[in-house]
């Protein structure tokens, strides 16, 4: 697990964690993050369990969640996160079309779901103005 704590932030910043198993992804998720106006990485995580101990301890306003992860998956991990803090927007991410997604997935407290390759910063902005 990652702390970020060499970017200074605005208050207003809408703070992120990343959650994927691989850094290569996560290395690509934080450059989208930090090129949308407006968010910050305040945390990574490369498991369920890292996520939702990460969760507890930065309390981010937005969580990019994997769905596939060593350890508890993502979706059960969202539902720990969401039960312990439904302000949070647990965004799931995969490979996955959407309508290939685990059944689980619907009703785990995640606000939306976003295929890995239309991760952009337009998509981000636009995730966050419909739920955050």
């Amino acid at each position: 697990m990652t702390w970020m704590e060499d970017r200074v932030t605005s208050t207003d910043d809408v703070s992120v964690l990343i959650v994927d198993d691989q850094a290569t992804f996560r290395s690509t998720a934080r450059t989208v993050v930090l090129l949308a106006d407006g968010f910050t990485v305040t945390a990574e995580a490369e498991s369920g369990e890292e996520a939702v101990e990460a969760a507890q301890e930065v309390r981010p306003d937005l969580v990019l969640m994997d769905i596939n992860l060593p350890g508890i998956n993502g979706i059960e991990a969202t539902r720990q996160i969401v039960e312990r803090a439904p302000e949070t927007v647990v965004v799931l991410m995969s490979t996955y079309t959407a309508a290939d997604l685990p059944a689980d997935a619907a009703d785990c407290g995640a606000r939306s779901y976003v295929h890995k390759e239309d991760l952009f910063p337009d998509v981000l902005t636009d995730v966050w103005a419909q739920h955050g």
